[in-house]
């Protein structure tokens, strides 16, 4: 999951303000300054993913996103990293016949963790579909705004849905990103085969799937000095180095109107296998509903349903800047296995006020195994994955 956007101009981190007097102009505001609706909201029918064509965009449908976070060493150093592309479609603006008009709405955020010296980086843009500024192609994914850009390249021999190849370069203020990331597994069809429910409502669910696994290498650059991603040593755990997690989602709708915000992860296991839970809470905190799924190598997912995950906060960090209160340790119950998720940063928010309207946490975290009778706030438990905790909703009520 990730942060979905509403608005847009085109320049990168525009104050709040300039984003609402562009909207202002595009017609996208209602007469008391409030967002006019990008889509409507229809249940999505189930049907089978097929690719590469649906590693592309999916203009007919709302809300979408490339999301890809990782973690690698560089320069003797760990580092952890987020990339994401939105694309929203303007539903008021599908009958404009001006090649000015803003149909399609394209955003990024991308994100350095610098956790050795506890500091999170980050930058954002967002620009209208065209002229060559912004683009999100149909027939697989390549996607850019201006020169941030993400693309996959297939691999000879083999088919779409079994191998991959993407590369991710994105120059931001203080750091840039230049990345290859190759899959080491097969697609992940999160959900029932592809179609993930995200509340009790029908029109509540997305096309979801995942690339888990993801071997990470070439460079990231830090404040003008470029780091090369260190090679996995020898005696290493392949799966806790180097490595990332896509996510490409797509959706008319998700939130039910009782949710206030979620909390996700999306964990690389040791094995080699790959955990995903997550869940809508209520403004008391309250689940309102979660799932998931974990998928050993060679294996089929097992599928969580709703009420079998379960999320139980541990230990909180109070944002200086936002005020708001985030759990950056976490119990996670799934159906037979007991975890704890431990923010490796505590500092790992994002303001994202000037693109998609949000204030949001994401951050490097390490997946550690609770056994029975265990103490979750023991750091000795051992350590079985390493990925990303996602929570939105603290800092004000995610609106979707």
């Amino acid at each position: 999951m990730s942060v979905r956007p509403p608005l847009a101009p085109t320049a990168p981190s525009l104050p709040r303000r300039h984003a609402l007097r562009t909207l202002g102009a595009l017609g996208l505001l209602g007469g008391t300054g409030t967002l006019l609706p990008l889509s409507s909201a229809w249940a999505l029918p189930p049907r089978t993913l097929a690719f590469p064509r649906d590693f592309g965009s999916h203009p007919d449908l709302g809300t979408e996103w490339w999301y890809i976070t990782g973690h690698v060493q560089a320069g003797g150093r760990p580092w952890g990293f987020q990339l994401t592309f939105f694309r929203s479609r303007v539903d008021a603006a599908q009958g404009l016949r001006s090649a000015f008009a803003a149909q399609q709405l394209l955003f990024a955020h991308v994100a350095l963790c610098d956790v050795q010296g506890q500091v999170l980086l980050h930058d954002q843009r967002m620009a209208r579909a065209g002229f060559g500024l912004a683009e999100a192609a149909l027939d697989d994914t390549s996607v850019h705004i201006q020169d941030w850009r993400l693309a996959r390249q297939p691999v000879p021999g083999q088919s779409a849905a079994q191998a991959s190849r993407y590369s991710a370069k994105l120059q931001a203020a203080d750091f840039a990103l230049e990345l290859e990331l190759a899959t080491t597994q097969p697609v992940l069809l999160q959900g029932r085969g592809g179609l993930s429910r995200k509340g009790p409502l029908p029109e509540q669910a997305s096309y979801y799937y995942s690339q888990p696994q993801l071997a990470v290498s070439g460079h990231i650059t830090v404040r003008g000095q470029k780091l090369a991603i260190d090679p996995v040593p020898a005696n290493a755990t392949t799966a806790l180095h180097n490595r990332a997690w896509l996510d490409h989602e797509c959706s008319t709708a998700l939130m039910h109107p009782e949710a206030e915000g979620w909390d996700w992860i999306g964990m690389n296991l040791a094995d080699g296998s790959a955990l995903t839970a997550f869940h809508l809470r209520r403004h008391d905190g309250s689940a309102l509903w979660g799932g998931g799924s974990l998928r050993a190598p060679g294996a089929s997912p097992q599928v969580f349903a709703d009420q079998e995950v379960q999320f139980t906060p541990l230990a909180w960090w109070t944002s200086p800047a936002s005020q708001a209160r985030y759990p950056v340790r976490w119990r996670v119950d799934t159906p037979g296995r007991r975890y704890v998720v431990r923010a490796q940063v505590a500092a790992q928010e994002l303001d994202s006020r000037a693109t998609t309207g949000a204030v949001y946490w994401e951050g490097l975290s390490d997946l550690l195994q609770l056994p029975p009778g265990g103490d979750a706030l023991d750091d000795q438990l051992p350590l079985v994955g390493r990925g990303y905790l996602e929570m939105t909703g603290y800092a004000s009520r995610l609106r979707m």
